[in-house]
């Protein structure tokens, strides 16, 4: 089409100034053992506040993330299901109540997240 400008760009290295700002080969390479299920926002998110919190409540969570009831069970879910979380369900009066709290195992999967994540912001920031 005429008029038309091609904004696309090269994927390869063109030169040395190109190459400076290219990831180290074992970042790249590292990139794809990331935890995906602590990857997602939410359950990062989840993990991240219930590192720093004893417990919460699923209302507390569904606040502090700003979500849904629907998205807040089934990512607790899956968290529970990988044992990084635990649920404990009681009862407030007659309201249902559910609190969770970080696992070990969650504890070290989320300090395994972070340190692969910050081993890839570092190798980003290499000159």
């Amino acid at each position: 089409m005429a008029g038309r400008q091609n904004t696309a760009r090269r994927a390869l290295p063109l030169g040395k100034e190109r190459e400076k700002k290219l990831l180290p080969l074992e970042a790249v390479n590292d990139a794809h053992k990331l935890d995906r299920l602590v990857h997602e926002r939410l359950r990062l998110g989840m993990l991240s506040a219930l590192a720093v919190n004893e417990s919460l409540t699923f209302n507390d969570l569904k606040k502090l993330l700003n979500t849904t009831d629907g998205n807040m069970s089934v990512h607790a879910r899956k968290l529970e299901e990988a044992g990084y979380v635990s649920c404990t369900k009681s009862f407030a009066g007659r309201l249902p109540r559910t609190d969770y709290k970080l696992t070990p195992a969650g504890r070290r999967a989320l300090d395994r997240y972070l340190d692969h994540m910050e081993a890839l912001i570092q190798a980003t920031r290499e000159k």
